[in-house]
């Protein structure tokens, strides 16, 4: 079976690697300061200079004989008495050559996964092939690694972090190539077999379940039943360039994209503490033998020093420091956005957006944040207003990226034409309703975006209408969501003038409005007269509807999702404006009450008005009946003065017309006083 029962340091039973020939009797190596010396009778006449270790040989046997590049020196040389070279640029350093001269001077050397990477390389370096000798070290290390390390979980992992510092030397001699196929086999094959022993370490890192369809990535060694993401603790030691080789075969073979996704979320978690927002620290010892470099290892000896993260920035720390450290960071998040795979829900909405804020604060190359991007979109229903509060990292006057959010919004709704209608629900967790579209999950998520970025007063009214309209009217049902978002923005910004208080309240839908949402409006001074009317007209036909309505049963059904609805907006609320809210609610309450008292005053004075009509028709009755008497009477009195006209003209008497007209007045009148 391909685990290996070896740790790290430990001696392999074919690990004792010896020189079948030897010419110089010795019984090994004496270190004195940062010289070597060999312990034997003949003395030294050649001198190895690898930086600041001197190591004190013998020029003709044997390295000449086993090593191809040291013959070569010598003999194309002009100087024949040169007993000296310098060796800096060899990998594996000092320890790598001390373990080279010991195999050429038939000295026993303990083969082990963290020492074979860098002794495979000097090997190389050092032209140590079977042309020169049988079994050389070039081939009983190639066979080492093909046979032992090769076929062990544990060793392939080891071999993999020493190759960190063997740089292009192991890609070119297929080192990290073989290593990375060889974890990938693995992963993919059934783990059944698996000793929880050899497979890293134990210790937990504090990070939050980006997915929780992904198990405890460190199992019990009692447990019998091997999780799948058995292999994520082991694989996240490794530095990003290799840790991208491994995921990147780990695809070649057919994994699940949901447990690709998980393993880099775990890795991201681990060497990006930034990304959640508590601090990140590493549990137990690590984090104080650990280094603070993701590339820096320590190797020598045939041990490797796990990394428990890679940290930021503390304060103190020279900008040096700080600017490597940010490249890093850098160079870690490009790295897994381009290998995280297509399909929508290999990693969660909340992990992607905490790596764009990353991403956006170390200025990562504008190409992936725009991937990233899309990647947002892709499942931007799942978002939650925390992760979208992304702070504005350019020379933006905001305080939030607002206009990172509207191409979220834009991105979504590209997603939403190009796939199909069916779309699969998230976690209640995340936006609270099983039942509601996409479309109605991003407004809610949008309403409560504005609400809370409109508290700042640099936010432009464009900005927030453009917002605001980015979804189309068919996404809301709803319009309180937004009306909080408009009164907040006109708190924040009483400086408002007529014209840009209608402007911005044209974004909101009166008839959208719920019944509090209203009364809070109609009286809510900082809203423009006209957009109260709108209000109080919409809530009478609301009133009217439901008055005409005589079906108990259609009157449930009709509050019901009215009160499901407001419950999921408060829900999404920021605490803040649901106090707010809450006190609106209390005068609302009032005035409902002040509205009882003012219809049972009209009722009264209707009754009032009723009664004082009935009188008024007597009162016109009576009248009606006075001017009949007057007129008979002024109809006797032509005929009495038409009578005496006549009178006169017949007697011949020259009339005298004024003096007659005053007495029938006077008669008429006297008539008129004496009947009344």
């Amino acid at each position: 079976m391909w685990e290996s029962g070896s740790e790290v340091g430990q001696e392999y039973g074919t690990g004792l690697l010896t020189s079948s020939k030897h010419s110089v009797k010795t019984e090994g190596f004496v270190q004195r300061g940062h010289s070597w010396y060999v312990a034997t009778d003949i003395p030294s006449d050649f001198l190895v200079q690898i930086g600041e270790a001197n190591f004190h040989l013998h020029k003709v046997y044997p390295l000449l004989s086993r090593s191809g590049k040291l013959n070569r020196i010598i003999n194309e040389s002009r100087d024949p008495d040169l007993n000296k070279i310098l060796m800096d640029d060899i990998p594996g350093g000092p320890w790598a050559f001390e373990l080279a001269a010991k195999f050429c001077y038939g000295i026993a050397v303990d083969l082990t996964a963290g020492n074979i990477s860098g002794l495979r390389c000097a090997a190389e370096y050092l032209e140590m092939t079977e042309d020169l000798e049988e079994g050389n070290l070039i081939f009983k290390t190639e066979a080492f690694l093909s046979y032992v390390v090769l076929s062990s979980w544990r060793d392939s992992i080891v071999v993999l972090k020493s190759c960190e510092k063997l740089s292009q030397w192991a890609e070119n001699l297929q080192i990290v190539r073989r290593c990375s196929e060889s974890i990938a086999w693995k992963a993919c094959a059934n783990p059944k077999g698996i000793k929880w022993s050899y497979t890293g370490r134990t210790a937990k890192i504090s990070s939050p379940k980006w997915n929780n369809n992904v198990k405890d990535s460190s199992p019990s060694r009692n447990n019998q039943q091997v999780p799948n993401d058995w292999w994520f603790e082991d694989v996240s030691i490794l530095r990003i360039d290799h840790f991208v080789r491994v995921i990147t075969a780990i695809k070649v073979k057919g994994m699940r994209f949901e447990l690709i996704g998980a393993t880099i979320m775990h890795y991201a978690t681990k060497w990006l503490p930034g990304l959640i927002s508590e601090t990140s620290t590493i549990q137990g010892d690590e984090a104080s033998n650990c280094s603070i470099s993701n590339s820096s290892t320590s190797t020598k000896s045939g041990g490797t020093c796990w990394k428990g993260g890679l940290h930021m920035i503390v304060s103190g720390t020279k900008d040096e420091s700080s600017s490597v450290q940010a490249k890093e960071q850098r160079m870690i998040i490009e790295s897994l956005i381009s290998i995280i795979p297509p399909q929508k829900d290999s990693v969660s909405c909340s992990f992607l957006l905490r790596l764009l804020r990353m991403a956006n604060m170390l200025n990562v190359a504008p190409a992936l944040v725009t991937e990233l991007e899309k990647r947002v979109g892709m499942q931007f229903e799942q978002a939650t207003l925390a992760d979208l509060l992304i702070p504005s990292y350019d020379k933006s006057e905001t305080m939030y990226d607002v206009d990172l959010a509207q191409r979220l919004v834009e991105h979504f709704l590209v997603q939403e034409q190009t796939e199909s209608p069916s779309r699969q629900s998230f976690s209640e967790n995340h936006m609270g309703g099983n039942n509601v579209n996409a479309k109605a999950k991003v407004a809610r998520l949008v309403d409560s975006y504005l609400t809370e970025v409109s508290r700042d007063r640099n936010l432009s009214l464009t900005k927030f209408q453009v917002l605001a309209e980015a979804l189309p009217e068919s996404a809301r049902t709803c319009d309180d969501g937004l009306y909080r978002a408009i009164d907040s923005y006109l708190k924040a910004h009483p400086t408002l003038s007529e014209y840009e208080r209608k402007r911005l309240c044209r974004v909101m839908d009166c008839q959208k409005l719920s019944i509090d949402a209203c009364m809070h409006a109609a009286q809510n001074e900082r809203l423009p007269l006209r957009v109260v009317v709108q209000v109080l007209f919409s809530e009478q036909v609301k009133i009217s509807n439901a008055l005409a309505s005589s079906s108990v049963k259609g009157v449930d059904s009709h509050t019901q999702p009215m009160v499901i609805n407001r419950k999921t907006l408060l829900e999404g609320t920021p605490h803040s404006f649901q106090e707010g809210w809450a006190t609106a609610k209390k005068d609302i309450n009032t005035l409902k009450f002040e509205l009882e008292s003012v219809k049972t005053k009209y009722l009264e004075l209707q009754n009032d008005m009723e009664s004082l009509q009935k009188q008024i028709d007597k009162m016109m009755l009576k009248q009606k009946q006075t001017s009949a008497w007057s007129s008979g009477w002024k109809k006797l009195s032509k005929l009495t003065k038409m009578s005496n006209v006549e009178n006169h003209h017949g007697h011949g008497l020259s009339p005298k017309v004024p003096i007659s007209e005053e007495q029938n007045k006077k008669t008429t009148r006297r008539w008129r006083n004496s009947i009344s």
